[in-house]
């Protein structure tokens, strides 16, 4: 049962026998609407299940514990995780608001063979959860407090409890500093890396590969153990238009990001995804800023690796939609890059669950290549690391099939006082090792950047 820890905190274990992954109860949900609450206090502890998801339209939600855990793994993953979800909510009772409704947050590895081995110990190749309490915010309907337990009667009293909590503690975090960092190491040294690029070029030359994109981690030894969702505060106040999520598992470290890139997000029939490909440095000046701006619309190789990814998801999305509608292309701006970006829509030609659209975008050629198959089994005989959830769907879903994914870039995964970052670039015909050498050194700072002590 819920309980509160000596140091004030809020904690909950899993209802029943606390093992989620045998959870055989119906599931009851409440909820309430409550006073402004702090967030982090609901994520602050480290070695408990923890979910945070904060999307650019304003939906935040900070989840604790695990009413039921779903997990699969295999080339049919999305399959049946979307079976086992469908029994889930199926079965789950709930007549509150629609904003404080059950959803299942989570994640997949980037390639289906992913094995849980470090950094990546307790992250498999599909695992989302239904949180046992989580606090939920927009601008129009507030904030509101929802228990899911397996019985009415407990449902009720943990509610009560964590209403009183959460009411006695505060309403805002410390942005504070970051850990500070001892040392960073590469998995790759840019001869290595040069020669993975080699790689790649001969393969686009003589393989029918059009574009592939490469990652590399960084090991990050930190001076104390980071405070993730003191990081994300730093991270809202200095991206405000990015997603930022957070997934602490049982058993293992804590996966965090705020990527800028949403993969898809469904409501009814309406659906809303974007390609995001094609980055530049800010400038330090107004004018220089525009320089970096047009020189993305001018330059043809960051034109035509943007084609790539625009005609790849309209191709994923052909055959779902019956409309789709691609924007305009713009710039995209955020605190240290910027981005080319095309807003794309569509509306289904039949209902549909949110996990079929991931499954079909995923991965977007922004993140994996194109041709998919090709670019996936040049990225795994290249690759030195193991991507895990880096550059994977990272979201929610709830009982109707409705949900929103961002793609798991500008991330890491954190234990104790380590950390390892993850960042990629796309490789076409005509890249230049030492170019994209120098890009994916800037989209390692957003991460980088709030773990230092400043």
């Amino acid at each position: 049962m819920d309980r509160t820890s000596g140091e004030g905190q809020l904690t909950a274990e899993s209802p029943a026998d606390s093992n989620p992954d045998e959870q055989a109860n119906d599931l009851v949900a409440r909820s309430r609407a409550v006073g402004d609450v702090s967030f982090a206090a609901v994520v602050d502890d480290a070695e408990l299940p923890r979910i945070l998801w904060a999307a650019p339209d304003g939906l935040e939600i900070a989840g604790q514990g695990i009413a039921t855990h779903i997990t699969a793994t295999g080339p049919d993953r999305f399959d049946r995780l979307q079976a086992q979800a469908e029994q889930v909510f199926d079965t789950l009772e709930y007549d509150g608001p629609a904003v404080a409704r059950p959803r299942a947050f989570g994640g997949f590895s980037f390639h289906d063979g992913h094995e849980p081995t470090p950094p990546w110990t307790g992250f498999d190749a599909a695992s989302f959860v239904v949180p046992r309490a989580f606090v939920t915010r927009t601008e129009r309907d507030g904030v509101w407090l929802t228990v899911v337990s397996d019985s009415a009667g407990d449902a009720d009293d943990v509610l009560e409890r964590w209403d009183d909590q959460l009411t006695e503690g505060p309403t805002m975090c410390s942005s504070g500093s970051g850990p500070g960092v001892g040392s960073t190491h590469r998995t790759t040294s840019p001869s290595a890396w040069a020669s993975q690029i080699e790689h790649a070029l001969d393969r686009i030359e003589n393989d029918r590969l059009v574009k592939v994109v490469l990652a590399q981690a960084l090991s990050v030894d930190l001076e104390a153990p980071v405070d993730v969702p003191e990081t994300l505060e730093r991270l809202r106040r200095r991206y405000p238009n990015c997603y930022r999520f957070l997934v602490g598992q049982r058993d293992g470290g804590t996966f965090f990001g705020a990527p800028p890139e949403r993969l898809v997000s469904k409501h009814g029939a309406d659906v809303e995804t974007e390609a995001l490909a094609g980055s530049a440095p800010r400038g330090e000046t107004p004018e220089s800023d525009d320089e970096y701006a047009d020189r993305m619309f001018d330059d043809e190789k960051l034109q035509h690796e943007h084609d790539l990814v625009v005609r790849a998801i309209r191709e994923q999305l052909d055959s779902l939609a019956r409309e789709l509608t691609i924007d305009d292309r713009r710039i995209r701006k955020l605190a240290t890059i910027q981005h080319l970006q095309t807003p794309i829509t569509a509306t289904l030609e039949r209902d549909r669950h949110v996990l079929e659209l991931v499954e079909a975008l995923h991965p977007t050629p922004a993140v994996g290549g194109v041709p998919p198959d090709r670019a996936w089994e040049t990225i795994r005989e290249t690759e030195t690391f193991d991507r895990g959830w880096y550059a994977a769907p990272i979201g929610w879903f709830d009982g109707d099939g409705d949900g929103e994914f961002a793609v798991g870039l500008r991330s890491a995964v954190a234990s104790g006082d380590t950390a390892t970052l993850f960042a990629g670039n796309g490789i076409v015909a005509d890249s230049d090792p030492d170019e994209e050498w120098e890009e994916v050194e800037l989209k390692f700072r957003p991460i980088l950047d709030e773990l230092r002590d400043r």
